[in-house]
């Protein structure tokens, strides 16, 4: 369990620290731009997984359903939400919404799973979007902005909850590998009537093989795993960490000056992590001498 709480709190950090990289491909075409990145971490997982003497899983019917789910919301249309709606709203009013993911997580996820969400992941849940809040700062709004941020949030919750059962039957890397390619394919296609392709920068080039191996190569396989071992309602309140890190990032770039709200948001966020992956202890065993039925073992 303490190796899945570092890869989940690992691939959250990654993805939070690389925002200034994601900012320096802002004029380059987005569709083909995120082809082209998930290209480079498909080739590399699949690279990955033949190196180890292993072989790609064929995912069945149901399987590629779920995947094309993931693709769509949770890749494609979550990174184009995210562009879109920074155009109607503050950044800190994107990164609030945004921040309750953990919380949609933890309702949701136990409710497909066909049990009941657990008191704990939900309060640490609450605590930790309460910790964003803070954190982002909020922000103002207009037109379709409130909206686009909703379905940023939502495509961020999808991206883990259409993966919890794939990723049980064909294992995390096989799921990101998958993943990877068919983004690839469908971005490279959508992308060229819509926006173009264009040779990048060195900038560019540089931020698209950064983004493809540490942000998609290896967050995605960490986070996979994570979800894999803790459950999407536990991990997901590891996704509190991103703007956590992404806060680290700026003020060691110079960009953000740290505050006394800041520093509250991200106590809150730590906090909400731990009270969300607390296990469940186990009830004592009953004694003889009062004979009780026998206790469910906690999931």
């Amino acid at each position: 369990m303490r190796i899945a709480i570092a890869s989940g709190a690992l691939s959250a950090v990654i993805v939070g620290a690389s925002v200034p990289v994601t900012g320096l491909l802002q004029d380059y075409p987005l569709l083909t731009g995120q082809a082209m990145r998930y290209a480079l971490g498909g080739i590399v997982l699949l690279g990955w997984t033949l190196v180890r003497g292993g072989r790609l899983v064929v995912p069945s019917g149901r399987d590629w359903v779920a995947l094309a789910g993931l693709v769509t919301t949770g890749m494609l249309g979550f990174n184009a939400c995210v562009l879109y709606a920074q155009r109607y709203a503050e950044p800190g009013f994107v990164a609030a919404v945004l921040g309750a993911s953990p919380l949609v997580l933890a309702l949701v996820a136990p409710l497909v799973a066909g049990r009941r969400p657990a008191l704990g992941a939900v309060v640490g849940a609450s605590v930790v979007v309460a910790g964003v809040v803070l954190l982002s700062g909020g922000g103002a709004w207009h037109g379709p902005g409130l909206v686009l941020a909703l379905l940023t949030m939502l495509g961020e919750a999808s991206f883990t909850l259409f993966a919890v059962g794939v990723v049980r039957r064909l294992g995390g890397v096989a799921v990101a590998t998958w993943c990877c390619l068919l983004a690839a394919v469908a971005g490279g296609v959508l992308g060229t009537f819509f926006g173009g392709w264009q040779v990048p920068t060195t900038e560019e080039g540089v931020s698209l093989v950064v983004l493809g191996i540490a942000m998609t190569t290896v967050a995605f396989g960490l986070w996979y795993f994570a979800v894999a071992q803790l459950g999407a309602d536990r991990a997901g309140v590891l996704i509190g960490l991103m703007p956590v890190a992404g806060l680290v990032a700026s003020v060691a770039l110079g960009v953000q000056e740290p505050t006394a709200v800041a520093v509250l948001g991200a106590t809150a966020v730590a906090l909400g992590c731990v009270i969300g992956l607390r296990r469940v202890s186990a009830r004592p065993a009953p004694s003889a001498a009062r004979p009780e039925p026998r206790p469910t073992a906690p999931r």
